[in-house]
């Protein structure tokens, strides 16, 4: 049975398995080797059940902890051609693991299979991922993009379960306390997706049929989960949760659970 467990989400570290504790995949390693070990065995899961790492882009918070944990597992790294790249040429990924660019491919992996999509965020590249697990299920993992275009809405739709990011409060953003060019970064069509755009699109695929939702990647000076929980539960008025649809937010950083879809 699919389940995903969102082991870390926030602007300072992501990482998300998908699978069981046989075996599964994951979409960033954005945190230590030993805080990452320490989040699956939290949740049953083996460091030995990773059969394989999908890279969204290169930022830190997704990244920080691989090598790390490439050096001990030799797990495959995937992800689209730039930024593999640019990761090799940082040391970012051990020699001993395979790096295999997945652009226009679809990969199986852990009785899995996954294609990436493109993302508009200020990097080299950047990506989320769609995934079919072995027991026909659809889901995606779809954070750090600005807006939400053609190509993201299309990947998205049909999917039963998103983890798609609520990244800020657009009021608490241009009230506090970044700097302006941060502020303008954040709020660029490459930034970050708001909560209420990331409820609109939640509005769109609750009419296309997807009934789980987990809000991820917030920033934790910028938003807060009961704010993000409620401007999406408010958007979705004309659909009564818990019947409906299924929605919950990431965690900073699990205390052990997965999500069933």
């Amino acid at each position: 049975m699919a389940r995903i467990y969102p082991l870390f989400s926030s602007s300072k570290g992501n990482s998300t398995f998908i699978g069981t504790e046989r075996g599964g995949i994951l979409i960033d390693c954005g945190v230590s080797c030993k805080r990452l070990t320490a989040a699956l065995a939290l949740n049953n899961v083996p460091i030995d059940a990773v059969k394989a790492i999908f890279i969204t882009h290169e930022h830190s918070d997704h990244v920080s902890g691989l090598r790390q944990f490439t050096n001990r597992t030799g797990c495959p790294v995937y992800g689209q051609k730039r930024t593999l790249q640019r990761l090799m040429d940082a040391g970012k990924i051990s020699p001993a693991s395979h790096v295999i660019d997945m652009t226009n491919l679809t990969i199986a992996a852990a009785d899995s299979e996954v294609k990436c999509f493109n993302t508009p965020h200020d990097t080299i590249q950047s990506c989320g991922y769609l995934i079919h697990t072995a027991d026909d299920k659809l889901c995606s993992v779809c954070t750090d993009l600005g807006h939400v275009t053609e190509e993201v809405d299309s990947a998205l739709t049909g999917c039963r379960l998103v983890l798609i990011e609520s990244n800020y409060d657009e009021n608490m953003l241009r009230m506090g306390g970044y700097p302006l060019f941060l502020k303008q970064r954040i709020l660029s069509p490459n930034g970050h997706l708001s909560n209420d755009d990331c409820a609109a699109q939640v509005g769109r695929l609750i009419e296309r049929g997807t009934t789980h939702f987990i809000l991820g990647h917030l920033s934790q000076d910028n938003n807060r989960p009961t704010i993000a929980d409620r401007t999406v539960e408010r958007s979705l008025s004309g659909y009564v949760r818990g019947k409906d649809y299924l929605m919950g937010v990431a965690p900073v950083e699990t205390q052990g659970g997965a999500v069933i879809f």
